[in-house]
Parts: structure tokens; sequence; C-alpha cells
């Protein structure tokens, strides 16, 4: 299998996905603009995000695929088959349970995220809006199950499609339900719970055709055999520590989430919007890598052949490092046009551009950082080793929160980003150190070169984008849509044809990244 293939058809996948989400932020922006209720909506959508990534994409999938890996290795198709459904039946279980909880106990959970809320509109709001949408958790933690199945067969395009369907499907209800609610952003929440459905639905038929769509076992007897499963066993006791490693990241977010409620009206949003957009290059770039690799890894792990995951890691981590650090740069310094093209219309103002785009800047400090960690980390992972990643966050959390101390009254929701973004580049650092006293890294892998050369590359791009937001007055073009959307789309053109072309002098080929997988 050729990784840089693959990688580039979910990066194209992707990045549907990721425009229909700055369609639904744009949207979102246009119509609620930043207030207490674009707040309500993102602190409750934020819990089903966060419970999703302990379920699903992040505790669960980094025990789940290594073991899946050696389990089809060994064990072929039918045992792979009896694992996949006592896994199922587990989450399955644990997911109504969860979802029940949840929706009883909104109004405390939105007191523990967003305290600042208590007594106010946005408080309420946000409370019926997590009732609305905690049943999300259970629907994608089911596909993140089936997105874990199809990426270890190397299906990859199902999984990187369906976040299309959840931003299709918020953009109609908000744009269809919104005048039948007598508080429109309900509308939006709905919008997420059939989101949830239709993404699960897609994966049903995809399962069929490998012969791995999991039975989920009903009574007790059969619970109870779910649980006894080796393979399942496996899973569990390696999700104890990454429950932990996701959960010390998350509690970072809710913190932060916190801190930004009790700041100006509007904190809350514009570092969500922020976020959005730093997430594009993230999952374009690293969920992208990230997901070619963990399989490719686990497989040669089980073989233990250290030369073949010397060889993806040093493969992963030059891609990432040619691609992410443009996209930095965007952030730091084209930053008001994109939040302006992308946000600047209806009750979105002036005023949440920039102070988008001074969050959008702090985040591209920490981006590379931040995509880099998505690529590390698969390392450890593959070899089922959890406890190093685990130990590194805690580190990474603390630091973090003290940065918040000095960072937050002086720079406000900027300092949040910072501090993310600080900490991104810290854990990063560690993990590469980690995996380097491991002796995992490729031995003479040429970087002092290959930074000389990308620097001279980032150093032509950075010049464009920093005239490139010069040149115009981004706010006042809100008058002539169009014609900012058409400068804004030259200057990227232009930008990346610089940037590619400044590689192509200084001896980058494309040869060079395209590398075979066993």
């Amino acid at each position: 299998m050729n990784l840089l293939s693959a990688a580039a058809k979910i990066s194209s996948l992707t990045m549907l996905s990721r425009i229909t989400g700055l369609l639904r932020e744009t949207l979102i922006a246009r119509t609620y603009g930043a207030s207490e209720w674009t707040d309500a909506f993102n602190v409750a959508f934020r819990i089903p995000n966060l419970l999703r990534r302990l379920f699903a994409e992040g505790a669960f999938s980094q025990a789940f695929v290594p073991v899946l890996g050696e389990t089809s290795t060994k064990e072929g198709q039918e045992g792979t088959f009896l694992m996949v459904s006592a896994i199922a039946t587990i989450l399955f279980w644990s997911l109504i349970l969860t979802v029940l909880v949840g929706v009883i106990g909104a109004p405390w959970l939105i007191f523990i995220i967003a305290s600042g809320f208590n007594d106010s509109g946005a408080h309420e709001a946000s409370v019926v809006l997590t009732r609305i949408m905690f049943p999300y958790i259970g629907l994608i933690s089911m596909v993140s199950l089936s997105a874990g199945i199809l990426n270890t067969y190397k299906k990859f395009a199902i999984p990187a499609f369906t976040p299309v369907l959840l931003n299709l499907s918020m953009i109609f209800s908000s744009w269809l339900l919104s005048p039948y609610f007598e508080t429109p952003i309900y509308a939006l929440g709905i919008g997420v719970i059939l989101g949830g459905i239709t993404q699960l639905a897609i994966q049903i038929p995809a399962l069929k055709k490998i012969g791995l769509l999991p039975k989920i076992s009903f009574g007790w007897g059969n619970i109870k055999n779910a649980w006894n499963h080796p393979g399942a066993k496996k899973v569990l006791k390696l999700m104890l520590p990454a429950l932990f490693a996701v959960s010390v990241a998350q509690l970072s977010l809710i913190i932060n989430t916190n801190i930004a409620s009790h700041l100006t009206a509007g904190s809350v949003s514009w570092l969500s919007y922020a976020d959005r957009l730093m997430e594009f290059p993230t999952a374009l770039l690293g969920v992208a890598i990230a997901t070619v690799l963990l399989p490719s890894l686990s497989r040669a792990n089980t073989l233990q052949d250290d030369a073949q995951i010397a060889k993806l890691m040093d493969w992963g981590l030059k891609l990432t490092f040619m691609l992410a650090a443009p996209a930095a740069m965007a952030l730091l310094v084209f930053g008001q046009p994109l939040a302006a093209v992308l946000y600047h219309y209806g009750q979105f103002n002036a005023l949440d551009v920039a102070m988008t785009r001074q969050a959008l800047g702090a985040y591209g400090v920490g981006l590379v950082g931040l995509i880099l960690i998505k690529i590390l980390a698969p390392a450890y992972y593959s070899r089922q080793d959890i406890k190093t990643p685990v130990k590194i966050a805690i580190r990474v959390l603390v630091l973090t929160q003290l940065a918040n101390i000095i960072l937050v009254p002086w720079l406000n929701h900027t300092g949040l980003a910072l501090s993310i973004g600080l900490g991104a580049i810290l854990n990063a650092a560690m993990l590469w150190r980690g995996l380097n006293q491991k002796g995992i890294l490729l031995k003479n892998a040429g970087w002092l070169k290959f930074f000389i050369r990308l620097l001279i590359a980032l150093a032509a791009v950075t010049v464009v984008f920093y005239f490139g937001a010069q040149q115009h007055d981004w706010i006042e073009l809100r008058n002539t849509p169009m014609i900012r959307i058409g400068w804004l789309f030259i200057w990227l053109t232009f930008a990346a044809i610089v940037y590619l072309g400044s590689l192509w002098i200084t001896g980058f080929r494309t040869k060079d990244f395209l590398y075979q997988a066993k």
C-alpha cells in the first residue's frame, strides 16, 4: 500500500469534511453571531465531544486498533469477528448507561464545565442542548468502532467521509428548523443527533462487505461472555491508561472552557471559531497521516520489524513538518483574512474578527506541535505502550495550567489558546525524545539538511502571507463578499505556488515521500 496515496485520499475526503464544517461555522456565525446562545451551544456540544474522545477517537481507538491488527494477523477472520462483536457488546451497553446518566445529570455537568453560566439564559439553553445532544455520544462511539475496523483493513474512504454528514445535518437543521423553535439555537442540537444517525448508517454496508459487522449480544449471560473474551480483556486493560491519558487532555479543555466562560461574553465562541480553523490543517495532515500510520505500525510491531517502524516514522515526521509548517504561518500571519472571509457576516462583527484572529495566531504558535503529537503518539500505541504518553500528558497539563495563570490575565482568551499551543510543543518534544531514547526513530535521517531546505521555503511563503494580509482592508471588503473571497483565493494560491516552487528549488521531490508499506 502506498502510504502517500492513502493519506492523500483521506486528506481529500477530510478536506470535504472541513469545508462543510467551515460552511457550518460560517452559517452559525452569520445567524447567531458570537453571543450567549452560541456560547451555550459550544459548551453543550463540548460535553458529548469530550466523551466521544474518551470512548471513541481517543482511548478506545488507541487500545482497539493495535489489538485488532494483532488479532487479524494471528487469528484470521473468525477470531477477529468474535473479538469485534465482544467489544461492540461491551461498548453498546456502557454507552446506554452513560447517555442515561448524562441526560439526567445535565445541570450538574454544565455547572462543572461552565460555572460562569450559572443563573443566566446561557445556562438554561446549555442544559437543554446537552440533553438533546447527549445521545450523540452513543452514536458516534459506535461509528468510531466501525471506523477502527475499516481503517485496520485499509478501507479508509468511508470513515474519512462520515464527518461530512454531521456538518450537512447541522447546516440543514439550522437553515430549515430554526424558525420553528422559540430558541433557534436548539435546531443545531437536533442537527447533531440527525448527523450521528446518518454517520452510523453509512458504516453498516461497508462492514457487511468485509464480513465484520459486529453482533451485539443481549441477555446477561451473553454480555458476561463478551466481558470475558481475551481480546476484549486486552483492549479494556489497555483502555484504562488510555482513558487517563485522554482524560488529562480533555481536563485541560474543560478548565480552559470554564475560564473562558468567566471572561467577556463571546470568549468561548471566539476560541471555538479559531479552533475550527486550527482543526482544518490538524485533520487534513495529522489525522490523515496518523490514520494510515497506526495500522502499518501495529503490523510492523506484531512482526517485530524494527527497520519498517523506523522508516514509517521518518516518512510521517518529515511529511508532517513539510505540510504543517506553512499552515502554522498562515494562522500566525494571515489570520485576519481567513477569519474575515469565513465568519464576517450577519451578526459576526469586526470585533469578533479581531478576537478570533488573536486566538488563531496563538494556536499557530503550537500548530506543528499539535499535529506532531498525532504522528508521534501512534508509535507508542502500536507497541501497546500507553503509560508513557499518559505520564507526558500529566506533566503538560500541569504546565499548561500554570501558563494560564500568567497568560490569561495578560491576554484574556488569547492566553488560553497560547497555553494550549505551548503545551503541544512541549508534549511533542517529550514524545520525540522518548522514541529517540528507545531507538525507534531512524538514525542518520538527515534532519539538519531537511530543516535548512524547509526554512528557505517557509521564509518565502511567510513573506507572501504578510503582504497578502496588508494589501487589502479585509473588514471593509465585507460589502463586496465575492471580491473578498476572490482575493483570499488568489493569495492562498500564490502562497501555495511560491511554497511548492521553493521546495522544488531547494531539492525536494515527490518521489522522496512515495513510501510503500508492507
